[in-house]
C-alpha cells in the first residue's frame, strides 16, 4: 500500500492536471505569472544548462550529469516526460525527488496558484524550480518538453549555455509545418551572448535557420563539426575543442549515436567546465543511465515471458534478447534500426505501440528491414494511443507480417514465439509512453 505521502503527492498531481482544459497550450505568461507569486525562483537556481531538440535531449542530458557527477559536482535536473512516475521528472542534487517532499511542494504551488488555469507542464515545471532553489546543487540541466520558445522551461534570463540536439519532424500541430519552423521554436532558447552547442543537424534548413536565429539575438554559435569535432572509430569517440581532445572509449548507453550525444555533452563542459578533468568526462560517458533508449532488458517479468522456455533458468538474459526504446518518429527510428543492425540479432520482433502525433509507417519504415514480424498493441491510459489494429495495418504496409496483442504481456509472449522459431530477438518501441509500461510490467523501475 502506498504511504500518506505518496497518496498526497498523487492526489495533488490528479488536481493540477484539471486545472487547464488542455493538456498543452503553450505560452509563458501564465508560467512567468505563477513564478512571480513563488518568488522569482527561476532567477535563484545554481548555473542552468538549458537543452532543447527533436531526439537526443534527454540522453545528452544523462551524459552532461554523469559527467559532472564524476568531477563530484551535485547536479538538478528536470526532464519529461516521466516513464512510470512522475518523481523521474525532477532530481535533486542526484536524486529523484521524494514523496514528502513531492507532497509538499505541490501542495504549496497549488495553493499559490489556486483556481487560475495552468497546464500540468506549467505548473509541475514552476514546482520543480522552486525546489532547485531549496537544495544547494552545482548545476541545473532543464530539457524543454515541447519546442523551446514558449516552453514553460525558457524563463531563465541568462543560462550558462544552451544545447540545440538534432531536430527532426515532430509535433507539427504545435510547433510549424516546416523543419524551418520547427528549429525557429527550438532556436528560442537561445540567449544573446551566452554559448550555444548545436549538434550536427540531419537537415540543411534547420542548420540554417538556427545560425540565422543566433546571429539574430547575438547568441555565441559552436557548431559541432566546424567549432568542435566529433569522430568515432574502433577506439571510440574522440571531442576536440579548441587545443584539447578527449577520447571516451565506451558509453553507458548504447548505440552509435549516443557517441554523438556524448561528445556534445563533452564539448559542452570542455567550454563552461573547463577545470572538469578528461578522466570524469570518460567516467561519466561509461556510467550514464537513461532508461527506454536502447536499453537491454536482462532480468523481470517480461524477460520470463519471453524466456519460458529457455533451458538455463538461472540466466534468462542468455535466451531471446529483449531491448526496449523510446523511439518515435523517423529521425529516432533510424537511430535505432543502426543500434539494432549493430547487435548481431535480426531478424527481430518488433512489439509496437504509438500515439497519434505521428503516421506510424515513417516510424516503421527504416526498422523494416531487419524485422520479421509485428506484435502491436494501444497503449493502455493513452488517450492519443493509436489502435493495436492501426499499428498492424501500418506493419503490413511496410511488408511485415503482424498480430495484435491484448497487453504487454501477451504482446512479448507471442513475440517471443515468433523470436525463437527466427532465432532472433525482440525490441520494444513506437513510443516512450509504451517504454514507460513496458518497464512497469516488468517490474524494473527508473532509479
Amino acid at each position: 500500500m502506498p504511504g500518506a505521502a505518496s497518496a498526497r503527492a498523487h492526489e495533488a498531481l490528479e488536481r493540477l492536471a484539471r486545472l487547464h482544459p488542455k493538456l498543452i497550450d503553450l505560452g509563458l505568461g501564465r508560467s512567468l505569472e505563477l513564478l512571480e507569486k513563488l518568488g522569482q525562483p527561476q532567477h535563484h537556481l545554481p548555473p542552468v544548462i538549458h537543452l532543447a531538440g527533436t531526439n537526443g535531449k534527454g540522453s545528452t542530458l544523462s551524459f552532461l550529469r554523469a559527467m559532472l557527477e564524476a568531477e563530484g559536482k551535485s547536479i538538478h535536473a528536470y526532464t519529461s516526460p516521466h516513464l512510470v512516475r512522475f518523481h523521474e521528472r525532477i532530481r535533486l542534487a542526484g536524486t529523484l525527488i521524494d514523496d514528502q517532499r513531492l507532497a509538499d511542494l505541490l501542495e504549496e504551488v497549488e495553493t499559490v496558484n489556486g483556481d487560475e488555469p495552468m497546464t500540468f507542464f506549467e505548473v509541475t515545471t514552476a514546482a520543480a524550480m522552486l525546489a532547485f532553489t531549496r537544495v544547494e546543487a552545482d548545476y541545473t540541466l532543464l530539457e524543454t518538453g515541447l519546442g523551446g520558445r514558449m516552453d514553460s522551461t525558457n524563463v531563465v534570463d541568462q543560462p550558462l549555455a544552451t544545447v540545440i540536439t538534432p531536430i527532426a519532424r515532430d509535433h507539427e500541430h504545435f510547433l510549424g509545418n516546416t523543419l524551418t519552423a520547427i528549429a525557429r521554436e527550438k532556436a528560442g532558447i537561445m540567449r544573446a551572448g551566452v554559448p550555444v552547442f548545436c549538434a550536427r543537424q540531419p537537415h540543411a534548413e534547420a542548420m540554417e535557420e538556427l545560425a540565422s536565429q543566433a546571429e539574430k539575438i547575438g547568441a555565441n554559435l559552436l557548431l559541432s563539426g566546424r567549432d568542435f569535432m566529433i569522430s568515432r572509430d574502433d577506439r571510440g569517440v574522440t571531442v576536440q575543442r579548441g587545443g584539447r581532445e578527449i577520447l571516451i572509449p565506451r558509453t553507458g548507453l548504447n548505440g552509435p549515436h549516443q557517441g554523438d550525444n556524448a561528445g556534445l555533452a563533452a564539448a559542452v563542459l570542455m567550454e563552461v567546465a573547463p577545470n572538469i578533468s578528461d578522466a570524469a568526462i570518460i567516467r561519466g560517458a561509461e556510467a550514464a543511465y537513461w532508461p527506454a533508449r536502447v536499453q537491454h532488458l536482462t532480468e523481470g517479468r517480461l524477460v520470463e515471458i519471453a524466456n519460458t522456455g529457455n533451458p538455463d533458468a538461472s540466466n534468462p538474459g542468455a535466451g531471446t534478447p529483449i531491448w526496449l526504446d523510446g523511439a518515435h518518429n523517423a529521425h529516432g527510428a533510424e537511430a535505432l534500426a543502426r543500434s539494432l543492425d549493430g547487435m548481431g540479432k535480426a531478424p527481430w520482433v518488433i512489439v509496437c505501440g504509438a500515439l497519434n502525433t505521428r503516421p506510424p509507417e515513417e516510424f516503421l519504415k527504416p526498422l523494416s528491414p531487419l524485422l520479421c514480424h509485428a506484435v502491436t498493441l494501444a497503449i493502455p491510459g493513452n488517450e492519443a494511443s493509436l489502435s493495436a489494429q492501426t499499428m498492424a495495418d501500418a506493419a503490413r504496409a511496410n511488408g511485415l507480417t503482424a498480430e495484435t496483442a491484448t497487453d504487454i504481456l501477451d504482446a512479448v509472449e507471442k513475440a517471443a514465439a515468433t523470436a525463437e522459431r527466427h532465432g532472433g530477438g525482440i525490441i520494444i518501441s513506437g513510443s516512450l509512453y509504451l517504454g514507460g509500461y513496458a518497464l512497469d510490467a516488468n517490474g524494473t523501475l527508473p532509479v
